[in-house]
């Protein structure tokens, strides 16, 4: 099964912050593989700007680096390199001062009537300042776009702020706050499986479900990012955007449409609907923990503290959560949510555990009987299993084991599977805010997220250690086992 390519229209896309990490690669690998399958049509522009002077030709020569190094050998071709590098121009701009601006300015000014699209590919401090002044410069059109990345803000307050100064200048429709998780194909999965099957939808409630886990597992540390990460942590930086969206995803009612206000319509009931976590209940329904030296891979690793170089931090690596949803469907399904640095493997996936049967028909001899699970993968092999039981091939009676119906994304579709930033850049440049978080998504996270943070704060309980190459503190599972019940793992 192959994929088919739909151009877009042309378009102006200027990425502040395009010498970053995050443009060289994710953004830049993204549009070459987007050019490189005919997606991009001719005349389209991409205008890197940063503090840094520099030509256009050591810029170009900058792009061609990040995609020599982050673009697998096999899927680069010299025939869709050198045009695609003709794309590029480049504006040195402080996003602090005037340098640059008019610059930016003059190599807009002849295309004013087609798609511009701003991508701020920087930290959120600059957001508010960034978006001043390409409002001062007029640079905003009617098809004008603005990108932001995660974080939005540290705090309910924060985000409001940030917002605030975004939408004097952009108006909401105009505003694509980008979560690459959504962009994912088993993230946007759920929705064909849920609302594409009738075997599905019928049982995805409290009638059938037992109980869902998500979990998002890093095996890495903290790397080059210690310094933002010790001032977020794991809630903050995991929890309050990427997994509550798949929370939503997961238990939104069914849209009227896909079209994007329908479908964030429903996740904002979601989010509206969590249970509060507060006081006493957050200390129940709640793990924090902070990684120690121990190894990963089979290397021997640092702890946290150790990598930050701060023996009295108290910033979470690791977060388990409790939540519930109290509305009509999901009343009673608690839902496990889990993510961390530094654990036993690299996976981020979805687990919806369906109810036992009522009874058993089979005699004691065939074995257990173990409850039917749908399991979405979201990395590092995307893809579904759905576990049922069946008998055990074979003579000598009824025995039944427990087996996954297997889809590997990778093995069903031949063609090259696309990273999420792809998708997302070119739903920007269509105007499909689908897959991206409206302002009222983003306060309503917050809203449940700050009451875990301030009975964090106000706690004198420190993070409980774990060491690298676990699955996290053992609170976590006692957590989840005071319910009888485990964390799924993988066996098959």
């Amino acid at each position: 099964m192959t994929t088919r390519i739909i151009p877009v229209d042309v378009f102006d896309l200027v990425v502040f912050g395009a010498t970053g990490d995050l443009s060289q690669r994710k953004l830049l690998p993204a549009l070459y593989h987007r050019d490189a399958d005919g997606q991009i049509p001719p005349g389209a522009r991409i205008i890197g700007t940063s503090r840094k002077p520099m030509s256009r030709d050591a810029f170009r020569a900058f792009v061609l680096s990040a995609i020599e190094t982050y673009v697998p050998a096999e899927e680069r071709n010299p025939v869709f390199i050198k045009p695609f590098l003709e794309r590029f121009d480049y504006v040195a701009v402080d996003a602090a001062s005037e340098t640059g601006w008019a610059d930016l300015e003059k190599i807009l000014a002849p295309n004013p009537d087609r798609i511009r699209v701003f991508y701020l590919a920087v930290g959120p401090d600059l957001f508010g300042s960034i978006c001043d002044r390409i409002g001062a410069h007029k640079l905003v059109t009617p098809k004008a776009r603005v990108v932001i990345e995660k974080p939005l803000g540290k705090s309910g307050e924060s985000a409001r702020a940030i917002n605030d100064e975004i939408g004097k200048v952009f108006p909401e429709q105009s505003i694509y706050r980008i979560d690459h998780y959504l962009g994912k194909e088993t993230v946007q999965n759920l929705m064909a499986l849920r609302f594409a099957n009738a075997l599905f939808e019928p049982l995805w409630n409290s009638a059938h479900i037992d109980h869902v886990q998500i979990t998002v597992a890093e095996t890495l540390g903290v790397e080059g990012r210690a310094g933002y990460y010790d001032t977020a942590g794991a809630l903050r930086d995991m929890v309050q955007n990427h997994i509550l969206q798949l929370v939503c995803l997961t238990a939104m009612e069914p849209p009227a449409s896909t079209a994007s206000d329908p479908v964030r319509d429903e996740k904002l009931k979601v989010l509206k609907s969590l249970k509060p976590i507060t006081g006493e209940a957050v200390s129940s329904a709640t793990v924090r923990g902070q990684y120690r030296a121990g190894a990963s891979g089979g290397v021997a690793v640092p702890g946290y503290l150790d990598e930050l170089g701060n023996s009295d931090s108290t910033t979470e690596t690791f977060v388990a959560i409790r939540a519930e949803i109290s509305n009509w469907r999901w009343n009673g399904v608690p839902f496990y949510l889990r993510t961390g640095k530094r654990l036993e493997k690299r996976e981020s996936e979805i687990v919806v555990t369906f109810k036992p049967i009522p009874y058993s028909v089979f005699e004691v001899t065939a074995g257990p009987i173990t409850p039917n699970r749908l399991v979405m993968r979201l990395q590092p092999d995307e893809g579904v299993k759905l576990w049922l039981m069946i008998k055990d091939p074979g003579p000598g009676g009824m025995r039944l084991t427990h087996v996954p119906l297997d889809m590997s994304f990778a093995k069903a579709f031949t063609a090259r599977h696309p990273d999420a930033y792809e998708r997302l850049i070119m739903d920007v440049v269509r105007g499909s805010q689908t897959l991206f978080m409206r302002r009222d998504e983003v306060e309503a996270a917050w809203k449940w997220i700050d009451p875990i943070l301030d009975a964090w704060k106000g706690s004198n309980e420190p993070p409980k250690p774990y060491t690298a190459g676990t699955w996290g503190p053992s609170a976590a599972v006692a957590m989840i086992e005071r319910d009888g019940r485990t964390w799924y793992e993988d066996v098959a």
